[in-house]
Order: C-alpha cells, then sequence, then structure tokens
C-alpha cells in the first residue's frame, strides 16, 4: 500500500477539489491509503459524498488552515505543529505516509517542508521539480521557484536530483542531463553554470548522462531528459511556457468560431483539435516535486481543478512507489564517496 497524506484545506477551492481528486487518484490506484487533515465541518460535508474514499481514508481534524497569501515566516510561525499544511508534512516526517499532497502556498509549504523534514545529507538547498510535456513526450524541469540563484555545486546537486526522479518516474537507467543556457557553446553564459557543466563532466556520473548546455528552445523540444537550472530562470520559463499555451489555445477558440467555414472546418477536424487541446492542458501534468528533503512533497498548483489534483496525486504515487528519496540519497553517496580524499598509507 502507498500512503499518502493530504492537506485538504490548501489551494483555492480547499476540499471541494482535493476530495474529488483524491477518489479519482483511488480508482487508478487502488492501492492507495490516505491520511487527511483538515476542518472538520467542511472536510467531513465534503468526505460523505465518496463513501469508498472514506473507508480508504483517516481524517484528522486540524482548526488551522493556511492561507494562499500568508508570508513563510507567519504562516510557520501560526500553523507550525497545528495546521492542517503542517501535520500532512508531519505524517511522512512521522513515517506514518510515504508522501505529502498539498495545493497550498508554495513559499508556506517550502518553509514547513524545509523545518520539519530538513535537507538531506550534503544538500544545501532544495529545488522545485516540473514535469514537462514536450514533443518527445515528458522531461523534468528543475528548479523553477524553490530558491533564487544557485552556485555550480547547487547546480550539480540539482542534476543529481533532477536524475534520480527521471529514473523514478520515467523508469530511465540514464536520463540525459543538460544545463540550461543562454547558447550551447562552453564559453557561453555565466560562470557559474560553465563551472557547473565542468564538475558534471568531471564527476562521471553512472547515474545520469550529461548532454552540455541547451537552450530555451530544446526543453518544449525534449532534447534531454532533465534540465537543470537555477530558480529564477527556470520560473520564468514555466511560467512562459503556461502563457503561451493559454495563448495558443486562445487563439484556436477565436479562429474556430470566426466564421461559418472555419466552424465546419472545427466539426470535421474534431478529432485533432481534441487531441492539441489534451496536450495543452496544464492539469494533464499537475505537481511540481520537492526534492532534497527527507520525503517526498508534493505540491499542486493552488487553482488545480479534480483532474489536475488526481495528477498531482499520481506522481506522489509514482515517486513513492519507485523508491524517489532513496536513489537521492544513493546517488548523493556514491558521488560524495568519489570526491573524498583517501585514507590511510595511500593518502601519503
Amino acid at each position: 500500500m502507498i500512503r499518502i497524506s493530504l492537506d485538504l484545506m490548501g489551494g483555492d477551492f480547499g476540499p471541494e477539489v482535493v476530495v474529488p481528486g483524491a477518489a479519482k487518484a483511488l480508482d487508478r490506484h487502488p492501492d492507495i491509503t490516505f491520511i487527511m487533515y483538515g476542518q472538520k465541518d467542511r472536510c467531513e460535508a465534503v468526505l460523505a459524498k465518496y463513501p469508498k474514499l472514506r473507508e480508504k481514508s483517516v481524517f484528522h481534524e486540524c482548526d488551522v488552515a493556511i492561507s494562499m497569501d500568508e508570508k513563510p515566516s507567519q504562516a510557520l510561525r501560526r500553523g507550525r505543529y497545528v495546521s492542517s499544511m503542517w501535520r500532512s508534512i508531519e505524517a511522512v516526517k512521522a513515517g506514518d505516509a510515504d508522501v505529502v499532497v498539498s495545493a497550498g502556498n508554495t513559499g508556506a509549504l517550502m518553509a514547513m517542508a524545509k523545518f520539519c523534514l530538513r535537507t538531506m545529507a550534503n544538500i544545501e538547498r532544495p529545488a522545485i521539480a516540473a514535469i514537462w510535456p514536450t514533443l518527445r513526450g515528458e522531461s523534468i524541469v528543475l528548479d523553477v521557484g524553490a530558491t533564487i540563484g544557485a552556485d555550480a555545486q547547487q547546480l550539480l546537486d540539482f542534476a543529481l536530483m533532477g536524475g534520480a526522479m527521471a529514473r523514478a518516474l520515467f523508469e530511465i537507467e540514464r536520463p540525459t542531463i543538460g544545463l540550461l543556457n543562454v547558447g550551447v557553446e562552453e564559453i557561453k553564459g555565466q560562470e557559474d553554470v560553465k563551472d557547473a557543466g565542468r564538475l558534471i563532466r568531471e564527476a562521471n556520473l553512472e547515474s545520469l548522462e550529461y548532454f552540455g548546455f541547451v537552450e530555451g528552445d530544446d526543453i518544449g523540444k525534449g532534447t534531454v531528459d532533465v534540465v537543470v537550472t537555477e530558480g529564477f530562470s527556470g520560473n520564468i520559463a514555466l511560467k512562459a511556457a503556461e502563457g503561451t499555451a493559454k495563448q495558443i489555445g486562445s487563439y484556436l477558440r477565436a479562429a474556430m468560431s470566426r466564421t461559418l467555414l472555419a466552424r465546419i472546418g472545427y466539426v470535421l477536424a474534431k478529432g485533432a483539435f481534441d487531441l492539441l487541446r489534451e496536450k495543452l492542458d496544464p492539469s494533464k501534468v499537475n505537481g511540481g516535486v520537492f526534492l532534497g528533503l527527507n520525503g517526498i512533497v508534493i505540491k499542486s498548483h493552488g487553482g488545480a481543478n479534480v483532474e489536475a489534483f488526481a495528477a498531482a496525486i499520481d506522481v506522489g504515487y509514482d515517486m513513492a512507489k519507485n523508491g524517489l528519496t532513496q536513489k537521492i540519497e544513493n546517488d548523493l553517496k556514491k558521488y560524495h564517496a568519489k570526491r573524498l580524499p583517501p585514507i590511510g598509507p595511500e593518502a601519503a
């Protein structure tokens, strides 16, 4: 059984979306059990509509819910130990759950997760990894907004964690890794990015294949399995892609309704347009993964609908079932073991 902890109060809609999303995920994965945290009056009424889900769930009452506009420091002061967000994370720390999923405030969720679960040994900064639809299928991009800026060693850590996630999610034995840059030439880019490329190449990591530098258009092409960047650039790339998808969808709707001939053409090509709509649907790839913590945390979009939240649970399910945390820990140990200086007579 995969045990999933849910913050029922997170997101723009709270239990009205989280609960039916969990029910949909349960239909897809009958081996899930849920531990739920939220305000009793609001949550119990929604849970009563899903008796199958209720049977596979344990509900814990929490009076405090973290709002979407609270600052991380404020959320920690007010919600530590008592909020639905904190207690859902704490279930992972206690070993009661394998993964936590929340649609709550990103900053608050990251602050609480770091405070409660702590970062892994030798990891200075956690990262948020996003699943990105591409022409080849899907890729992973990190960091998409956990922290601003990263030095060469931190980018190498991101590469290790992203590679482990690719193996867990895509079941690729040796995923390809690319560093996001302003060009593919070795002389281009910031010094930290160039130094990171050198570090990754020299490390000769068994768990991943270093491709080199990639540019922004390589993300959508699916040139590599994992694109590594720091949070400022990654978040801009993510928001730009989401905005472009909405823009294309808006253009298509306007074009198809402009004339009678266009509407007839839409009817004739409906199958193709339905496929395009599915490809552009952000709910199909919802669920950012917090990497570098001693536990698996999945962040859903705050405005996610039922299908999107179910997709975030799917990601958490896959990460837990395929041992994401263990894969990251093993890769980090192997890398840092190679960096240790020799001990004993060999050192002389």
